[in-house]
């Protein structure tokens, strides 16, 4: 067996070993810990945080200690654990929605198990929660560059045709942007799209966008938890130098039957949820939600198609499930899984979609360790089609091309609560196999398949962090993890000439190549990647926070397009690719403040610096599709990206809402273009301002009204492009042409966008339990026509007739004018109107 491979093997049980010495020393202090009251003996008080309403785990929730200042967070699965000396204390357990609880405990001789149910708030609270904690968490809370929102608040924002979009919220905050409407991902603190690690229920999500980046994968009715991480990321995270978007699903109503919709102009939406397992008390002892998402445009388009549209297909769906079940009071298992598709053309066409599962185990060996182990299955694949109707005509002559990425992955998580230090440790293997391409030509009835050999590779990861209490003002956070990728067989490597200048075609440049077997490693990259982030109180209502991460990423998304499609290509780290590493630091100011009418408002200012190796760039004329040498037509530069964000968030009252501003410069230095001068990079943008107004009208008694109001204001420099600084003339036409080969010299207009959404509550009546509401939206109020590209295009010549000869009196066409003309291509140019009904029950 190859060592890779049984290395890897080993290393997930080595972890599940290591645990176990570990739990029983634990239990060996707990059982023969002294009955005497001491402050030198530590006792533990651990347990669940869920929501009264449908038993589900609250991830976040503040558990604090009044008499010792100190406290804990639960974590992802709502687990939480203090270590307190014998004596009697007050656990005041608060979360943003939920009625704050004080749990009196007296611990003497053993440890606590104290589970709690938060009950929601008697009044229909409809505050931003961008982060869904305390609201002192902006000044105490460790974490900078992290923004959480809540689902209740995306629900709130106005949406395109009215549907709820959980990428298009977290381009509202500071950091975040995106190249434009119709573009697939987002950007965050001039990253690539390839550089966020989309995680659902933990696994990997290669294309979050429906509809070429219009609405995302997530179904509102299914998400539970939304976190983005742009900075001071834990040793936990590892494979993207960008951000992470973490997005937790619902794990099903366990106390009751619940089902939830809408129904949208051009889609609808449907989910089911409910207990499972029932014991002799009623209590469940699992749950379980089921949602499902359909757009409907072609059905309603088809009578209107006329000629060669006629049966064209548009239309995109998913079906999103999740399930749990409690074994014991110290095992839980979770079952999770998403089925997308996307399908887009007549005659000819193509679609696309994500496969994930993820099976996770919760134990917890004692009440201070925790452990999560977590299997999952990602597969991101797409098809181009040239008889997507499948006509009989066409039966023996088509063309089909196919493409994807599988990953398989364990990945066990330890969490040890100690005294003043919460400790993570753990590990992930990654399988990577890559089909770049394989298609299929049929032409008379006969066959042929060709393409690209598949790719593979190994990835794996250990990693150790620690969370500690210094003292009452000051906290660290501080971890490593190592990485090791390796890229095997079975394959072919590729080695390039290097004396050749970057910029000519690849066909000159190969050198050599060799064959590998199964298993048999092509080439190994490790990197060791520090991270560490500090907090110190100023006073009780303002804190200094700082960071610093050093991230690496082995997989590359191959796209030389101003906006990435579902076509582009994903590929390995290579002998021809280095990993992509990024460096970054920031530091901020968070401060919470308070006026006159007890409304709170959160402010922060933020600063980041980036640096960046190994990012990929293209020669003039590269061929990135089915191109066995595609190595050779890549190029290798470095990056820096730095800026400031600035950030105010009201939180109560019957106006909130949040302002964001972004100060960002993103540049590209790579050997061979731009004279090898540093150009700002494709998805940089200078100034970004982002402002989100949510209004709850409420009676004079305090009670809200049926109708509430939202609006967004987006306003931003344009995205870079490069345009030809000087053009020849050819017999009537016009080649344009870059006289100093300078990249990303121009830039497009503008961008501003006004949207407004107002929803009208259905009537509430005594024993009525369906709740529904009517969402009426415009989405681009003022129909601005905002440019997502610009090209050029030549005008018809202008022509006129003169002499040829004054003795025979013939004439001859002079050509007078080549004008070469700008055109601004606009995805949406007027205001768009929708309507949704919403209803629960």
């Amino acid at each position: 067996m190859n060592s890779t491979v049984r290395t890897t093997l080993l290393f997930g049980i080595g972890l599940a070993l290591l645990a176990v010495p570990i739990a029983q020393g634990q239990s060996t202090v707990q059982n023969n810990l002294p009955r005497a009251s001491t402050t030198n003996v530590q006792y533990t008080v651990s347990g669940y945080v869920k929501d009264a309403k449908n038993g589900e785990g609250l991830i976040g929730v503040s558990v604090y200690v009044k008499e010792l200042g100190t406290g804990a967070v639960t974590n992802s699965y709502g687990y939480y654990a203090v270590s307190l000396p014998a004596g009697s204390y007050n656990l005041i357990v608060s979360f943003v929605g939920f009625k704050k609880q004080t749990i009196p405990v007296t611990v003497s001789t053993q440890n606590i198990r104290s589970d709690v149910e938060l009950a929601e708030e008697g009044r229909d609270l409809q505050e931003v929660t961008v982060k869904a904690e305390r609201e002192e968490d902006n000044v105490k809370n460790i974490e900078m560059s992290v923004n959480k929102i809540d689902v209740r608040t995306i629900q709130r924002i106005p949406a395109l045709l009215g549907e709820v979009d959980v990428v298009r919220a977290i381009q509202l905050l500071p950091g975040v942007t995106t190249v434009g409407e119709g573009a697939t991902g987002f950007n965050v603190r001039g990253g690539n799209i390839d550089q966020n690690l989309v995680l659902m229920d933990e696994a990997p999500v290669y294309n979050s966008s429906h509809l070429f980046g219009f609405f995302s994968v997530f179904n509102p009715d299914a998400v539970k938890d939304v976190k983005l991480i742009k900075g001071g990321i834990p040793s936990l995270y590892g494979g993207r130098i960008s951000s992470i978007l973490d997005v937790r699903l619902k794990e099903g109503n366990a106390k009751k039957q619940e089902i939830n919709g809408g129904i949208g102009l051009i889609f609808s939406r449907l989910s089911y949820e409910r207990p499972l397992f029932k014991n002799k008390d009623g209590v469940a002892r699992g749950s379980f939600i089921v949602a499902a998402r359909r757009s409907y445009a072609d059905i309603l388009a088809q009578p209107f198609l006329k000629g060669d549209l006629k049966g064209s297909q548009f239309y995109f769906y998913d079906l999103t499930a999740k399930a749990n079940y409690r074994i014991n009071p110290k095992n839980t298992i979770f079952l999770s899984g998403y089925l997308g598709r996307d399908v887009f053309g007549s005659d000819f066409g193509f679609n696309w979609g994500n496969t994930t599962a993820s099976l996770r185990w919760n134990h917890v060996f004692s009440d201070k360790l925790f452990l999560n182990t977590t299997a999952f299955y990602s597969n991101y694949d797409y098809t181009l089609d040239s008889d997507l109707k499948r006509k009989e005509e066409n039966k023996n002559d088509y063309f089909r091309w196919k493409s994807k990425i599988l990953n398989y992955s364990i990945k066990p998580d330890f969490t040890l609560f100690l005294r003043n230090n919460t400790i993570t440790f753990g590990g992930q293997s990654i399988l990577y196999d890559f089909e770049p391409g394989t298609a299929t030509a049929a032409s008379a009835g006969v066959v042929r398949t060709f393409g690209l050999e598949s790719k593979y590779a190994l990835e794996n990861a250990l990693y150790v962090g620690n969370e500690q209490q210094v003292s009452p003002r000051l906290q660290l956070q501080y971890g490593l993890r190592y990485s090791l990728f390796s890229y095997i067989g079975p394959g072919e490597s590729y080695q390039f000439q290097t004396d050749v200048p970057a910029g000519q075609r690849r066909y000159p440049l190969l050198d050599q190549t060799r064959q590998y077997k199964k298993g048999e490693t092509i080439t190994t990259y490790g990197n060791w990647e520090p991270r560490f982030s500090a907090k110190y109180e100023l006073t009780e209502n303002s804190s200094l926070k700082m960071s610093y991460n050093r991230l690496a990423q082995y997989i590359h998304l191959v796209s030389n397009t101003t906006a990435s499609t579902p076509l582009d290509v994903w590929t390995p780290s290579t002998n021809n690719i280095r990993p992509q590493i990024a460096d970054q630091i920031a530091g901020g100011y968070f401060r919470n403040l308070k006026d006159s009418r007890d409304n709170t408002y959160e402010a922060s200012v933020e600063v980041y610096y980036k640096w960046l190796q190994n990012q990929l760039d293209y020669i003039d004329g590269a061929d990135l599709l089915l191109n066995k040498y595609l190595e050779g037509d890549l190029l290798s530069g470095k990056g820096r990206a730095y800026g400031a964000e600035f950030y105010l968030k009201k939180n109560t009252g019957v106006v909130n809402g949040w302002v964001s501003y972004t100060l960002g410069k993103t540049e590209r230095q790579v050997t061979g273009i731009n004279q090898g001068q540093w150009f700002p990079s494709r998805f940089d943008r200078r100034h970004t301002l982002n402002t989100v107004l949510l209004v709850d009208p409420r009676r004079a008694d305090g009670t809200p009204k049926r109708w509430n109001f939202s609006t967004t204001f987006v306003v931003s420099s344009g995205t870079p492009a490069t345009f030809p600084t000087s053009r020849y003339e050819y017999q009537g036409y016009v080649v344009p042409h870059n006289a100093d080969n300078v990249r990303n010299n121009y830039r497009i207009p503008v961008y501003h966008r006004l949207d407004f959404a107002a929803t009208l509550k259905g009537k509430q009546r005594p024993g009525k339990r369906k709740e529904d509401s009517w969402v009426f939206s415009v989405y681009n109020l003022y129909a601005r026509k905002n440019p997502f590209s610009v090209f050029f295009r030549q005008e018809p010549a202008t022509y006129v007739d003169v002499p040829r000869s004054t003795e025979l009196g013939d004439t001859r066409r002079l050509n007078v004018t080549n004008n070469t003309q700008a055109v601004r291509y606009s995805v949406f140019a007027t205001a768009i109107p929708s309507v949704t009904y919403n209803f629960k029950f």
